[in-house]
């Protein structure tokens, strides 16, 4: 096998593996390698893939029998949490080239150079903090960019396999991660989304936590805005919440996974969190920032969901108004405690619960955006619209805006929001702030 000398990267799942997929493709320009956005043109093909959920398993196969059948004979390298979970059976099943875990994709030139000389090319060991030391330099950046400052989790929700693929949680060290944000601000970034697992778990050796980095972010003269997701719980701290009403580049966003509105459920689930003490943790954020949008995550049919159960998920719904929310019907992973528990929920039944709570999901979405007419906010340019003279942003609260200008990629325009979708608005240019 020749070595390659283009490459394609495809990204499945979380905004961690969109941005561990922009790290590798550095790695392989950084190699002399040229990318190219066509799968089937590609020498090399590395498929970052996801193992939350069954599905998007079975995809990842189904894009590599795709491309053997389609492709020009491309090497093809399987990373991420399905190539962690999976190891040399991946290489068994689909006759792979390359296969590299999450926490060691830095060695992944050196797999492709292996692969291409015959060699043994499969790397799963999970040493978290070495890879980033090994890592290109960042140079350029997009408008809006990712920044991973903690990967792993701790918690070991009974459901889910992020223990067993990304490791146990670890933090970057402050100044690395201050060093990174300032590259990527130096090469064009506006907005940083700090990520991780657990995100808001991130600390450091003097006792740190979010909040300290967060405000240390702020002093970056050049960066408008900061987000950072996934958080937990558990890990809310009140000098993370007060950051909220202190840090004016701090959007007003929260994405907080609560998973379910049942107590026993969320005990099952091996949830640190209540119903209540979930809410009273939202009602402590709204305190200091009325305006908060709010974000979760929910499961239905987890095993031996009673429909009464259910209702209190509903609750919790009506309760806390979500701008934004994402709901799955159950799937288990093999390896978790919840695969072997006993009570499955038919899949009629999870359908027909799924449908109803992302009705009232989509219910609170809308009043959400339609609460933001006639609101005067700033959007920063991501990218072209569907139609000419048309751009596309996000708004402070993580609404996608459409609207008509002649304002570039990267700028900060106010706009007026004129009408609202389920999904998105749509405003009109009112002033171009400065670069």
């Amino acid at each position: 096998m020749t070595t390659p000398k283009t490459f394609h990267v495809k990204s499945f799942g979380c905004q961690m593996n969109v941005y561990d997929g922009e790290r590798m493709a550095e790695l392989m320009t950084a190699e002399g390698m040229t990318a190219t956005d066509d799968a089937n043109a590609a020498d090399l093909v590395v498929l970052n893939t996801c193992h939350i959920r069954e599905k998007a398993t079975e995809k990842v196969y189904s894009d590599i029998g795709r491309l053997r059948k389609h492709g020009a004979d491309p090497m093809i390298a399987i990373a991420g949490c399905v190539a962690q979970a999976e190891g040399e059976e991946i290489v068994r099943r689909a006759k792979v080239d390359v296969v590299v875990g999450p926490q060691a994709y830095h060695n992944l030139p050196k797999l492709v150079a292996d692969a291409a000389a015959g060699k043994p090319a499969l790397d799963t060991d999970m040493l978290p903090e070495s890879k980033f030391g090994h890592l290109p330099a960042r140079r350029r950046s997009a408008p809006t960019a990712f920044l991973t400052v903690q990967e792993g989790c701790d918690k070991f929700c009974t459901y889910c396999v992020v223990p067993y693929t990304r490791g146990a949680e670890i933090s970057r060290s402050f100044a690395r991660i201050v060093d990174e944000a300032k590259a990527l601000v130096d090469g064009g970034a506006r907005e940083i989304t700090l990520l991780g697992q657990n995100v808001n778990a991130w600390t450091d050796s003097d006792g740190r936590g979010l909040d300290a980095l967060i405000r240390e972010l702020d002093r970056l003269p050049a960066l408008e805005r900061i987000r950072y997701t996934t958080s937990h719980p558990n890990d809310m701290t009140q000098g993370l919440i007060d950051a909220h009403g202190d840090v004016e580049k701090l959007m007003p966003f929260l994405h907080l996974p609560v998973q379910a509105g049942s107590d026993r459920v969320l005990k099952a689930m091996n949830r640190s969190h209540t119903a209540d003490s979930y809410l009273r943790l939202l009602d402590r954020v709204r305190a200091v920032r009325p305006d908060i949008a709010l974000s979760g995550d929910f499961i239905v049919g987890f095993p031996g969901e009673t429909e009464a159960e259910f209702q209190e998920t509903l609750r919790l719904v009506d309760a806390v108004g979500y701008a934004q929310a994402y709901s799955f019907k159950y799937s288990p992973r093999p390896g978790t405690p919840a695969a072997d528990m006993a009570g499955e929920v038919p899949m009629e039944v999870m359908d027909d619960r799924l449908q109803r709570l992302q009705a009232l999901l989509l219910r609170d979405q809308k009043a959400f955006n339609d609460a933001t007419i006639g609101r005067t906010c700033h959007v920063l340019v991501e990218r072209a619209g569907r139609h000419a003279g048309q751009m596309l942003g996000k708004s402070p609260w993580l609404q996608s805006v459409h609207f008509d200008t002649d304002a570039r990629i990267g700028d900060m325009v106010e706009v007026e929001i004129a009408a609202a979708g389920p999904v998105s608005l749509s405003g009109i240019e009112r002033m171009r702030a400065a670069a």
